[in-house]
């Protein structure tokens, strides 16, 4: 589990076939891995790695075909910027949301420009993920916790501050470049309640659990 707080940008130093997958060797630069032993999961531009080798200049991870099908994993080449951040703890601040590393999705940069001293963004999400993008909710673009302006079909705005997209691989990109998206837990977890619910024929438990979560109301006549 991860807040969508970027620790540091690293740098693929390798990226290697391995029996049908890929090894990823990432050179950590500013990240402090003191703490990290192999076993211990890091995010890489969002996606939850398993560290596989461990020293002071970075960590080697093994990526599946499933991810590199499903995020820009496998589109990164020696020398790319990658955005890090290691697993949460009891003791990290929440400064974002909760972020599982697990990609939902990748989508495209569709506009970027400036707005103040910030500056408005707009991505395309895949058709089967916009359904759960709401106005005010929370995204992780590329791992980083943000926060939806704006929703219009597959399209949705984002404000970028300053400070994001000088300490991100945001500040290195543009429209049609591609990045990883995760949705917010919540509207997963709501939508699957709701087939369980469509699902039962009487009722039952999850038409009660969704009483008891809040998700639909008691009618009274």
């Amino acid at each position: 589990m991860f807040t969508g707080i970027i620790e540091a940008t690293g740098q693929l130093r390798e990226s290697r076939h391995l029996g049908g997958d890929r090894r990823l060797r990432v050179d950590t630069d500013g990240l402090d891995l003191a703490a990290v032993r192999v076993g211990d999961s890091i995010a890489v531009n969002g996606c939850c790695l398993t560290a596989v080798e461990v020293d002071a200049s970075g960590f080697a991870a093994d990526v599946s075909l499933e991810t590199l099908d499903c995020t820009t994993l496998g589109t990164l080449a020696p020398g790319d910027a990658v955005n890090l951040e290691t697993a949460l703890t009891l003791q990290t601040p929440l400064g974002g949301h909760l972020v599982s590393g697990h990609v939902d999705g990748v989508g495209t940069v569709v506009l970027r420009e400036p707005a103040g001293r910030s500056e408005h963004w707009r991505f395309r999400a895949p058709e089967a993920l916009s359904r759960y993008i709401a106005a005010k909710g929370s995204i992780a673009i590329e791992g980083i916790s943000l926060t939806v302006n704006a929703v219009d079909g597959c399209e949705f705005d984002v404000n970028i501050v300053p400070h994001t997209a000088a300490v991100t691989t945001l500040g290195h990109i543009g429209a049609g470049h591609p990045v990883n998206l995760e949705v917010d837990q919540v509207a997963r977890y709501l939508e699957r309640l709701l087939e369980g619910r469509a699902a039962s024929e009487h009722g039952g438990v999850s038409e009660a659990l969704l009483r008891r979560s809040g998700f639909m109301r008691e009618s009274h006549q």
